[in-house]
């Protein structure tokens, strides 16, 4: 895997806002109109903003896959964050679910544990590549970084399908959030 750049951005978003089209989770904060697939990709502009100021973007060699990791620790206040959160309120969220994507946002934090930790906040590979090998390819160079780091991986997901994936991989569930679908959060301990 290869760290991103900041001219990989939008090769970064093309791949994640093809990944999350359908995803539940992303479709529950993204406002659902006409510009819906618009509000995913800002959805992903955010996410990569973030994670280029408090984490790592990653993307896979042939550069089809790619990872935002946040350390959640890290992350602060700053004139440039909360501008990002304006932004993310104003393309992606819409005003109407302001309070629906905190209340959601809020009971993540309450069963997310407070400990240093390798955050998977996205990873996906571009749809037309899929299922040859790239995300697992991937998902092991970032478990080999998270025990270089030595911080244990979190993740959610609302996509069934990938449970057993993961599972795979070492990683457990250590806990549900019902919603309107349901969230599972994963957890991977650093080796």
């Amino acid at each position: 895997m290869i760290k991103a750049s900041y001219s990989d951005k939008s090769l970064v978003l093309d791949i994640l806002t093809k990944s999350f089209d359908t995803n539940k989770s992303v479709n529950y904060i993204v406002k659902q109109d006409k510009k819906r697939v618009q509000r995913v990709r800002a959805l992903m502009d955010y996410s990569f903003e973030v994670c280029y100021l408090f984490g790592e973007v990653y993307l896979s060699n042939n550069k089809k896959a790619c990872a935002l990791i946040l350390y959640p620790d890290k992350k602060k206040a700053t004139l440039k964050s909360i501008l990002l959160d304006i932004k993310l309120i104003l393309s992606c969220v819409g005003l109407s679910n302001v309070k629906k994507a905190l209340s959601r946002e809020s009971k993540i934090k309450k069963i997310q544990p407070k400990e240093p930790m390798y955050y998977i906040w996205f990873i996906g590979v571009d749809p037309a590549y899929q299922n040859s090998g790239i995300g697992t390819e991937l998902l092991n160079e970032v478990i080999e970084d998270s025990s270089r780091k030595k911080r244990p991986i979190y993740l959610e997901t609302s996509t069934t399908k990938n449970l057993p994936w993961y599972k795979k991989f070492g990683f457990d569930i250590y806990n549900e959030l019902d919603l309107s679908y349901k969230l599972f959060f994963l957890k991977r301990d650093a080796a």
